[in-house]
């Protein structure tokens, strides 16, 4: 499965962006919008559901035109609303990380699948709290092509939080290397990660780690020079991944970069940054210790 993370701060880009993925035809229904104002919720509601014609999937259905909106009451956020197939399942697993639960749909008479449905909503979603905390609004891809996924990478990279791509960061495909340093496994990152080719490796080899029992890890960035929002969404997947497993992943030697990429979305706070690897290394014990 691939994952695109667009964080957006104005209504005006993330409307834009939600035009352009439907206008490229990615699937409704790998399109999920997270916001904490209720006014840019309908207001997007509205102005996708007359554009698309039904922003529909699932049992989230569409009234005069306009999308159904979905509302959990998150605990230390408040109010949280979301348009797409996915809405409610996935606000009915934030509430249930966080102690809420959903409230309902709002303003038409939607059916909409109860949290409980048998659907699956992802792990990782609990960390985009942090980023609804301060006050940015989500648009979250989910798919398994990864054409649809780098059509979809395209849009959120452009219109939403994102770096910008240079004439290196063009060039050179990631590469990655293992080692393994006082009982904890470096992962050295060098080039882009980007859908497909970088965020997919990065999959396979945090699987393989994992597979033989290495769930401490730190990503080494020190030559990574760009990052799109496919690469953002695999970051956040590993994270959570390895910390089911019982395990931990930091972030070390942070290219400047990457670090105001990660400040700018507020996922600095999810992600555990290190200013290098030996400091990175000395966490995994400080925390044994704690």
């Amino acid at each position: 499965m691939e994952t695109a993370v667009g964080v957006f701060d104005s209504r005006e880009r993330a409307e834009q962006a939600m035009k352009e993925l439907l206008k490229k035809q990615i699937p409704q229904e790998s399109i999920v919008f997270l916001t904490r104002s209720e006014t840019e919720a309908h207001s997007l509601g509205k102005e996708i559901g007359t554009y698309a014609g039904g922003f529909v999937g699932g049992a989230v259905g569409m009234t005069a035109g306009a999308a159904a909106v979905a509302l959990a009451l998150i605990p230390g956020i408040g109010q949280v609303f979301a348009l797409g197939a996915g809405a409610t399942v996935l606000l009915g697993y934030l509430g249930a990380k966080t102690g809420g639960a959903v409230g309902k749909a709002v303003g038409d008479d939607a059916a909409l699948p109860h949290p409980d449905s048998g659907e699956q909503a992802p792990e990782d979603a609990a960390l985009f709290v942090e980023v609804l905390k301060q006050g940015h609004s989500l648009i979250i891809v989910r798919t398994e092509f990864r054409d649809v996924a780098a059509a979809a990478s395209e849009v959120l990279d452009r219109l939403g939080l994102a770096m910008q791509k240079t004439a290196s960061s063009t060039s050179a495909r990631m590469q990655a290397a293992t080692r393994l340093v006082q009982g904890v496994t470096i992962i050295d990152l060098t080039g882009r990660i980007t859908v497909g080719e970088g965020s997919a490796k990065l999959r396979e080899l945090v699987t393989e780690l994992l597979g033989k029992g290495h769930n401490k890890v730190v990503l080494s960035l020190t030559q990574i020079d760009y990052v799109d929002s496919s690469a953002i969404g695999e970051m956040v997947r590993s994270f959570t991944t390895i910390r089911k497993s019982g395990g931990s992943m930091k972030l070390a030697n942070v290219p400047i970069k990457v670090q105001q990429l990660l400040e700018a979305t507020h996922l600095h706070r999810v992600f555990d940054i290190h200013k290098d690897e030996h400091s990175a290394i000395r966490s995994f014990g400080a925390a044994a210790a704690g």
